[in-house]
């Protein structure tokens, strides 16, 4: 008779509660780790709670690599969302037909607002509203959901819950937050992935909330899992169950942090790696001390068990997934997918010169750290291969001429000590002052990443210096890792001559007597090596004379996507690199038609001589076919789509204080900045000529719904009033134009509540032929305009502090706009609500 836990016939929930009948309370406790041994008495494998698919699978090698979030919320294209988390999850399975201990629980999509740009994990998230951060990320977990109604491709696990924004000291810091913030603010975003029923699974934060870790935090999680359809599988943050004890201070040991977390509602322990040992000694003393039951376990170990049932992990050959292979891994289809991603997701910032798109040229000159090169970020796979901007070009116009000159000075570095060059062996395996010229071999190239940040190649092995190894070596292919090793500064003395300082470890470079062998082990700079530097070529200079003698000139400059702003770093500030600039005005100069592409896993403030460049395209880090799909756009071969789901500020003080959550008060994002930004919320042109010319309403008159806990999303329920609004739009130009048509509200009279001053409740992609008028209905639900009243009691509802109050609609007037971006609401029409 087959086990009623193998029965495909029969729920998830009643699958997995045979299965927990048949453990052992060893059994169970061992389950609420992340790494769970075999069962073989139960045919059960090794299981791990989690893997990372943020936008591809990552960290398990060689895999198709998407653009990040950020780009992919430039696309606006929740379908095109989906289809890449598809992707992602198929890969997933296809990395688990190789080796079956990969988890189909990913972990993925991050929707935590991009309320400030200084975040440094900017780039896994999708945008600053959060209703447009819930609505994508539910799309991306869709997709690796899939659509199946019994078996899920992947159980995708949102994170991170909750009040999550600023990596400085962040598993300390408080995320204050009113009742206001959170339900305006912060709920939405994981609510729409939840309730839809995209995502079985849910990351806890490292910070506190209002004082108290979020971890600990059970009515928090409760309301999220009220939400969903199904149960909701609860992980902690790497290390997240320690840092109670030890950083956070929340619980006087292991034991009683251990029960806290359950009793929160976490069940699993993301901690100790793969060592379950300690967390099954803990929850076993909690048990013994009756600071937990066995009830309480079940209830976790039950989810837990509840997921595995929806992976298709114990139903043999009736798991419709079951026949991924590796076959499926780097598919021609995958591969097409990649580049209409990061076509759809570049932005035209600004075409006041009428440069784009490029007509055919005889010589381009790609210019910048960027012109043939691909980043990856530390949740990106590898890619199987790299197109980059100057190869997609060469490849694009194969009768022209492509030169690229990357910015960065060709040096030689004669060490003071012996009088020896800076040298490097063929493969890299070792890194000497050893050379007696400064011939080719003994040169490298310095990039400055900003803020002397740098990183050095070597011309004799072509690779990178890294300070990863002792002595050090000059073989990394990229910055990578948890800690990058691949940078460095300068300390340039009275005389001229260079130390260099090893950011990773914080050591200072030095060669070794007789030997000549270099280390990062002089801990003082008094004790450094200096190196008499010799510059063979100006990496500017090399700039300006590539792009004099060029028709075509792009300017590729970003930020590497390990350095100055990621996991564990925010960014020093929000301005371009002056380095970066410079390289900009050295082209430019040379060559006023010249395009600024910058590539970067956030806004920029863009200082003085680059505010006012005519041509300014945007792209997030696009992955394997970053060249192919930004030059897709550049030449006009597709049209541009994307539109900025993230303000770009004109100063640093309109995105606020980076650790002050309230947004109302600081009149950050767009929802409630007074100032126009650089480009706004919405903002990307076409090669159309695209006007608005009227907002009308089916029924200007409408009532306000009864205030709810529920948080109203872009999609109205059965049950939900809606306005019903067009927008006409007219293509004037002379050629295809996607529009984005984007419905704002706007208070038109003074609430007694404070309201956003603008606020996407609606939009639609439009494709217009040349000289096409639209007329393009759109609606929403009158609930959008929602604001939180403390005042507010709603019968039979539970009265925990997180529901003092409720959503209320104001009655009042409010214009109903229309336009391009947030800041260009061209027409508009009265809306009373009553």
């Amino acid at each position: 008779m087959t086990d009623p836990f193998r029965d495909t016939s029969l729920p998830a929930e009643d699958r997995a509660a045979d299965l927990l009948a048949r453990l052992t309370p060893e059994e169970r406790i061992a389950m609420l780790h992340q790494v769970v041994a075999p069962i073989e008495r139960l045919g059960l494998g090794e299981f791990h709670t989690g893997c990372e698919a943020l936008h591809g699978a990552a960290w398990m090698g060689t895999a198709t690599v998407f653009p990040q979030p950020v780009g992919l919320a430039a696309t606006w294209d929740t379908g095109l969302i989906e289809r890449v988390g598809a992707a992602s999850a198929t890969e997933v399975r296809a990395k688990r037909a190789e080796k079956p201990s990969v988890s189909l629980n990913v972990w993925a999509p991050v929707v935590n607002t991009l309320r400030h740009p200084g975040w440094g994990r900017n780039e896994e998230g999708y945008s600053e509203d959060p209703h447009v951060t819930g609505l994508f990320g539910a799309a991306y977990a869709q997709g690796l959901r899939g659509r199946d109604p019994r078996v899920w491709r992947t159980v995708p696990a949102l994170k991170h819950f909750l009040g999550y924004s600023n990596e400085t000291d962040r598993s300390v810091t408080s995320s204050e937050m009113s009742l206001r913030t959170l339900h305006e603010e912060e709920l939405p975003a994981f609510r729409c992935a939840l309730e839809t029923g995209a995502a079985g699974g849910m990351m806890l934060a490292y910070n506190r909330v209002n004082g108290k870790a979020a971890h600990t935090q059970p009515e928090l999680v409760a309301e999220a899992r009220s939400w969903a359809p199904d149960s909701i599988a609860v992980v902690s943050d790497a290390a997240a169950p320690t840092f109670l004890v030890t950083t956070q201070r929340e619980e006087p040991d292991f034991v009683h942090g251990a029960a806290a977390l359950i009793r929160a509602g976490m069940d699993s322990f993301t901690d100790n790696d793969a060592d379950s040992s300690p967390t099954v000694a803990q929850v076993t003393a909690a048990l013994e001390a009756g600071l937990l039951t066995m009830e309480d376990v079940d209830r976790a170990v039950l989810r837990l068990l509840e997921l595995r049932v929806r992976t298709g992990e114990l139903d043999g050959d009736a798991d419709p997934y079951g026949a991924v292979s590796l076959a499926d891994l780097d598919t021609a289809a995958s591969r097409a997918l990649a580049r209409e991603a990061v076509a759809a997701s570049v932005v035209v910032l600004r075409n006041s010169a009428g440069v784009l798109p490029l007509a055919a040229p005889s010589r381009v000159a790609v210019v910048g750290p960027l012109a043939d090169d691909i980043l990856t970020d530390w949740y990106s796979g590898t890619p199987p291969y790299k197109s980059t901007v100057a190869g997609a070009l060469a490849e694009r116009f194969p009768g022209a001429a492509v030169t690229v000159a990357t910015g960065a000075d060709t040096v030689s570095l004669r060490a003071a000590s012996s009088g020896a060059y800076l040298t490097a062996s063929e493969d890299g395996s070792t890194v000497g002052a050893t050379a007696a010229s400064g011939a080719d071999d003994a040169q490298w190239d310095v990039t400055d990443w900003g803020d002397g940040v740098l990183t050095l190649r070597s011309h004799a092995s072509g690779l990178l210096l890294t300070g990863g190894h002792w002595p050090v070596r000059a073989d990394a292919s990229r910055v990578g890792g948890w800690v990058a090793q691949e940078s460095f500064r300068k300390h340039v003395h009275p005389d001229g001559t260079w130390s260099l300082l090893h950011l990773g470890s914080g050591r200072w470079l030095r060669a070794w007597r007789d030997s000549g062998l270099v280390a990062a082990d002089a801990v003082t700079v008094d004790t450094a090596e200096r190196f008499r530097v010799q510059t063979v070529r100006a990496g500017l200079a090399s700039v300006a004379d590539a792009a004099a003698g060029a028709d075509a000139v792009v300017v590729a400059v970003g930020n590497d996507p390990h350095l100055a702003g990621r996991e564990t770093e925010d960014r020093p500030h929000l301005w371009l690199p002056e380095s970066a600039a410079a390289v900009w005005r050295a082209a430019s100069a040379a060559n006023p038609k010249a395009v600024l592409a910058i590539m970067s896993s956030f806004p920029y403030v863009l200082p003085s001589g680059v505010a006012d460049a005519p041509t300014v395209v945007w792209s997030s880090h696009g992955g394997q076919e970053m060249g192919r799909g930004l030059v897709d756009v550049l030449t006009g071969d597709v049209e541009p789509r994307g539109r900025l789901a993230q303000s770009w500020p004109v100063d640093p003080s309109q995105a606020g204080d980076l650790f002050d959550y309230d947004t109302l008060r600081q009149q950050a994002t767009y929802r409630h900045q007074p100032a126009p930004y650089a480009f706004a919320f919405g903002h990307g042109l076409t090669y159309g000529e695209v006007a608005y010319s009227a907002v009308a309403l089916e029924a200007d008159v409408v009532t306000a719904p009864a205030p709810t806990h529920r948080h109203a999303s872009f999609v109205a329920r059965p049950d939900e009033a809606v306005v019903s609004a067009t927008v006409t739009v007219t293509n004037s130009g002379e050629r295809d134009a996607d529009e984005l048509v984007q419905v704002y509200v706007e208070p038109a009279e003074e609430f007694a509540l404070p309201t956003p001053r603008r606020l996407l409740v609606a939009y639609e992609r439009v494709r217009l032929a040349p000289g096409e008028t639209r007329i393009v209905p759109l609606a929403f639900p009158v609930a959008r305009l929602s604001v939180w009243d403390g005042s507010v009691r709603l019968g039979g509802a539970p009265q925990d502090w997180l529901h003092e109050g409720a959503l209320r609609v104001q009655p009042g007037l409010y214009r109903v706009a229309a336009g391009p971006s947030a800041d260009a609401l061209e027409v508009g029409t009265e809306l009373t609500v009553e």
